[in-house]
């Protein structure tokens, strides 16, 4: 008899593996993998499907990060593909439009589309395939039509809200004025008419060429500020990944202005206490990790800024010595309420940013590549306008700024905003993870929990990934959302402790829906994990078997 406490297996494979939210897009990756394709190719071809299959989520209106492991040269490349705020979009502006806090839809918070220049820079540095070739998947699926999944359609209830203000949203998203039905055919010939512009004439197309006139048209019209010139001298920025060890782990995230930092810091503190030996579904355990995500998500709401254009203390928020002076205020068995630090460096102020509708896949080829990658859209259909005749939404990223002139994420021009998603990556030896799980706020403690749960219980990454999580609610950082698989005794004693806890179902999605790889450089093995609360699979590539 074999039992266990999760529902999947893993893919394990001496070939290439991707693992994404939707099948359909694992599949495009893995076949990307079976002609000669490297990790890269297989990330750009299928994050173009789930641009198509979830549109709520992603797509080339949106941003873009990735962390791309180089096997054969042993070395972690970052590359943030954030856009900027337009020129003209400022805080007297929007002061001038009757706005007193920044735009959470509409034209005022969209800022410069990076995906697509992001796969560009990708597939230049790591691709194998031409880059034609890459895009003919979603390109398929937007022109032929694909399933709704379960999951997915779900997401798709917020359209009558989210895109009751732009008629053309409502005739791309919403075929006979409704939500497409699970099962049902969605096409979407306009998208497919931009990814064959983008496949034929790259990133230009979208930056310079058709694309571009048609974003500042659509901007226009809505009494938006894009210009030519801020799509056009947009560029995306190769990055050096930032790390820290937790119990002979190395665990790497990208720097600002992304909250990969608050997830180290997280693990920081909690590398200064033991694991509970009762699991990590406990309640020392669990009271650790909420206690530590509220004193790291103090300093990221104060500190966190593009470092372009304000100092971000890094280095002082992930030295062990600050975790320790952090950890000092963690009371045993009471929930405290926790104000930002002073690592060194500037910043006042709190976020909100619970909004998570975003997209995460790995990939691993056969020779060990592996690519992390994560896009987004920000919240549910991005701003909900969508670009006339091209089939796509633009993002609402803008919406992360502050108008606070004296904070450092304060809206400026050709600003990138204070960012939410983000990919990782962890290493010990032989083994090289590339993981992530979206979700807003729910991310840098999502990723804490997963490195718990693989380094301090022991777990494979598909247990790692399945096991019970806790997340932020409303009040970020003062209520707490816990899946109902936590043992209501432990709930019990958690919120006796003061913790304000809301219970949510088994597998829920407002806990992120994650993805994972792993290579073992010294056994040429590949190892996949796709989260249950998602419609994807990890994919392992074909063999090459000729038929």
């Amino acid at each position: 008899m074999y039992s266990r406490s999760h529902a999947r297996s893993m893919v394990i494979t001496r070939y290439g593996i991707v693992a994404t939210a939707h099948a359909l897009a694992s599949q495009a990756g893995a076949e990307v993998l079976a002609r000669g394709g490297s990790a890269a190719d297989a990330v750009i071809a299928a994050n173009a499907v789930l641009g198509v299959t979830e549109p709520m989520m992603n797509g080339i209106g949106g941003d873009l990060f990735v962390i791309y492991w180089q096997a054969k040269k042993r070395k972690l490349y970052g590359l943030n593909a954030s856009g900027w705020a337009p020129k003209a979009l400022t805080i007297r502006h929007l002061a001038r439009k009757g706005h007193q806090a920044m735009p959470q839809d509409g034209i005022d918070s969209v800022t410069v589309p990076g995906v697509v220049d992001g796969w560009s820079r990708l597939h230049r540095r790591f691709g194998q395939l031409r880059w034609k070739e890459l895009l003919q998947p979603a390109i398929f699926y937007a022109e032929n039509g694909y399933p709704v999944p379960e999951v997915i359609q779900g997401y798709w209830q917020v359209g009558p809200e989210a895109l009751a203000e732009d008629k053309e949203s409502q005739r791309v998203y919403l075929p006979g004025g409704k939500v497409p039905a699970v099962g049902s055919i969605f096409r979407n010939p306009d998208l497919a008419k931009s990814l064959r512009l983008v496949a034929d004439d790259g990133a230009k197309a979208f930056y310079r060429g058709k694309i571009a006139r048609a974003i500042v048209n659509t901007s226009e019209a809505h009494s938006g500020v894009m210009s030519r010139d801020d799509l056009a001298e947009f560029a995306s920025e190769w990055v050096d990944p930032i790390s820290t060890t937790y119990r002979g782990w190395t665990i790497y995230e990208l720097p600002p202005n992304g909250q990969g930092m608050a997830a180290l810091e997280m693990l920081n503190i909690m590398e200064t206490k033991p694991a509970s030996p009762d699991g990590p579904l406990s309640v020392a355990e669990l009271h650790k990790k909420i206690e530590a995500m509220k004193l790291a998500y103090a300093d990221l709401g104060r500190y966190n800024a593009d470092p372009r254009f304000a100092e971000v203390p890094v280095k002082g928020l992930l030295s062990k010595k600050y975790a320790k002076q952090r950890a000092r205020l963690i009371v045993r068995d009471r929930a405290g309420d926790f104000a930002a630090g002073e690592p060194g460096g500037r910043g006042s102020g709190w976020l909100g940013w619970l909004a998570g509708d975003t997209t995460y896949l790995s990939a691993v080829d056969r020779e060990g590549n592996i690519a992390s990658l994560i896009q987004s859209n920000y919240i549910g259909f991005g701003s909900g306008v969508t670009v006339r005749g091209m089939g796509f939404v633009l993002q609402s990223r803008g919406a992360l700024f502050s108008l606070d002139p004296k904070h450092p994420n304060a809206l400026a021009p050709r600003k990138r905003p204070f960012h939410t998603i983000i990919p990782a990556f962890m290493e010990r030896g032989d083994q090289h993870i590339g993981f992530g799980i979206m979700g807003g706020a729910n991310q840098p403690l999502a990723h804490a929990q997963f490195v718990s749960n693989v380094v301090d219980y022991g777990m494979n990454i598909q247990a790692a990934m399945e096991n019970a999580r806790f997340t932020v609610g409303e009040r970020v950082g003062r209520s707490i959302l816990m899946e109902s698989r936590v043992k209501p005794e432990v709930a019990q004693q958690l919120s006796a402790m003061g913790h304000n806890l809301e219970g949510v179902g088994d597998f829920s999605t407002s806990m992120g829906r994650g993805q994972a790889v792993l290579h073992d450089s010294r056994a040429k093995v590949n190892y996949g994990a796709s989260d249950a609360r998602a419609d994807g699979a990890a994919a392992p590539e074909p063999p090459p078997v000729k038929w």
